[in-house]
Formats: C-alpha cells, sequence, structure tokens
C-alpha cells in the first residue's frame, strides 16, 4: 500500500499529515511531494519514507500511489497561490488512486459545509479514511 501526500507552500498541513499517518500507520509507505522543497523538506522531516519535488514528482508519484492526501486544492488548476500547475490538478484528477482530501476554504475556493471545522478534526478523519482504505487491502 502506497500513500502519495502532496502538499505546496510552506507543506504544514502535509507535514501535519504524514506525522498522524506515520504515528497511526507506521507499517504504512508514504511518499511525500512537494511542489517546492520547502514543502517536500517539511514532509520528510514529519517521517515520510521517500520524497520528491515538483511537477514531473507529482506525476508520476499519481501514477503508482494507491491512495493520495493533501488539500483540496490538489484538483483546482492554478490554486495555492499558483503552485498547483494544471498538469498536477490532472494528475490527481485522473489518478486511479483513492483521494482523500480535506477541504480548506483558503486561495479563493470556499467549500460548503466545513465552516468552523478545525485543521485538527480534519487530519483526524483523514487518518481514519486512510486506515480504513489500508485495512481492506491487507
Amino acid at each position: 500500500m502506497e500513500l502519495l501526500v502532496i502538499d505546496a507552500q510552506g507543506g504544514g498541513l502535509g507535514r501535519q499529515l504524514v506525522a498522524a499517518v506515520k504515528k497511526a500507520l507506521p507499517e504504512l509507505t508514504v511518499t511525500a511531494v512537494g511542489t517546492n522543497s520547502a514543502a517536500t523538506a517539511a514532509m520528510l522531516k514529519a517521517g515520510a519514507d521517500q520524497g520528491a519535488t515538483g511537477e514531473n514528482a507529482v506525476a508520476v508519484g499519481c501514477r503508482r500511489a494507491d491512495i493520495i492526501a493533501g488539500p483540496i486544492g490538489l484538483l483546482i488548476a492554478d490554486a495555492m497561490l499558483g503552485e498547483i500547475t494544471p498538469a498536477m490538478a490532472a494528475a490527481v484528477g485522473q489518478s486511479r488512486a483513492v483521494r482523500v482530501l480535506l477541504p480548506m476554504n483558503r486561495c479563493a475556493t470556499l467549500i460548503a459545509g466545513v465552516e468552523g471545522t478545525s485543521t485538527a478534526l480534519l487530519l483526524e478523519d483523514a487518518v481514519k479514511k486512510i486506515r480504513e482504505l489500508a485495512a481492506k487491502t491487507s
């Protein structure tokens, strides 16, 4: 089971997600892909097994992953202050992997129904879903 965590900007959400997943499922292989080196470094520091940076790394990672996790902006070209390229959004959206995306009201995208939901609760739910998916293939 291969989990791909993708993040942009400073990698803060990806860092938290990697740390939570590795704590709950230490046996799960976690690959971190950042749209920039700071995001990748943050996720590697949090315990990702391997990491890479950039558009091609996102495309390759999406082809190999069983589960993709990260903010919902991964599906929106030009999101995250322009760091998500159209090719990245297409790679995530067209991947055969199951996507576990955290709804974030940022970067001119508002997700109905998540007002007031803390990042901690979103991360907890994401880890729960990843655990369920991992258990199905074991």
